[in-house]
């Protein structure tokens, strides 16, 4: 099984971004995620500074793969869509299905898990349009993802997203402006003042959701690193880990350890937990609530 990275999912300061891929090239990952998925008024990194990372990373050995973002709602967010799905270089995310009608039988691409591919059929539709991966959807179960694997069409890998807060929605609205008391057009960037999105807490207190701009995540980590020996003998192709602000390459590098046989997964947990920005949950895996824990 491989490790890939995804996409970072916060809006972070472009020397913040740029060093962390620097540090990304080091680390035992063999395919990255790049671009801003969530809100295009994040300008901290323009077209040209992904692509000059997206250099670096493919020559430090990387598969890099472009992300596209996940609610277009202008000409300008279609336009950004079509800049990176026909970039002719790198293979593309695709994160709606208008990404997906301009690649269709142009380009290879990895069908994201924002499609909500939930079946056999519309995994053979995805691989007669040209994805060689899919990601499978956030909340589906380990039982169910085995049966997606019984039939999976022979072009296609499977990637799993293994570790980091859920993206569970995205709006048109944005919250942590209005957290701010502030319109969307004129949110003055507040999303830079959290590198891990605004965590919002129930009446007793208790970790419930994070806000990130349009995004809402769970407050809770998702962490599937107890989960690998099935995953190896469910044949998954590639285990994708969200990046944090603080103490990714360590996260990568445990999950790696694992993957070698160098740490159990119950010991890499112990590991990880003054690591990670809350506590883990793995509910939907196990076709529960997806805050529980297993």
């Amino acid at each position: 099984m491989k490790l890939a990275l995804g996409p970072v999912q916060y809006y972070w300061p472009k020397d913040k971004i740029v060093r962390f891929y620097g540090e990304v090239a080091d680390m035992p990952v063999e395919i990255v995620y790049l671009g801003e998925t969530v809100c295009a008024r994040r300008h901290e990194m323009r077209e040209e500074d992904w692509l000059s990372i997206a250099a670096s990373l493919s020559g430090a050995g990387k598969e890099v793969v472009l992300s596209t973002q996940v609610l277009l709602e202008s000409g300008a967010h279609l336009q950004g869509m079509h800049g990176i799905a026909e970039n002719g270089r790198y293979r593309v995310e695709a994160n709606d299905m208008g990404a997906v009608s301009v690649l269709e039988n142009r380009f290879s691409f990895v069908a994201g898990a924002h499609l909500n591919l939930y079946n056999p059929a519309s995994l053979r539709f995805m691989a007669d349009l040209g994805a060689v991966r899919w990601v499978m959807p956030l909340e589906m179960s380990r039982d169910d993802l085995e049966l997606m694997q019984k039939s999976l069409p022979e072009t296609l890998q499977t990637e799993v997203f293994v570790y980091g807060r859920l993206p569970l929605a995205f709006s048109a609205r944005c919250f942590t402006a209005r957290y701010h008391n502030l319109q969307k057009d004129a949110c003055h960037f507040r999303c830079l003042d959290y590198p891990d999105g605004l965590k919002v807490r129930t009446r007793e207190e208790q970790s419930f959701l994070v806000f990130n701009g349009i995004q809402t995540q769970s407050a809770k980590v998702y962490n599937l690193i107890t989960e690998l020996p099935l995953m190896q003998t469910l044949q998954i192709d590639v285990l994708r880990i969200s990046p944090q602000s603080e103490h990714t390459g360590d996260i990568v590098r445990l999950f790696r350890n694992v993957l070698d046989g160098k740490l159990s997964g119950a010991d890499g947990l112990r590991e990880m937990e003054s690591l990670m920005p809350d506590n883990p949950c793995n509910g939907y895996w196990h076709g529960k609530s997806g805050m529980e824990w297993h």
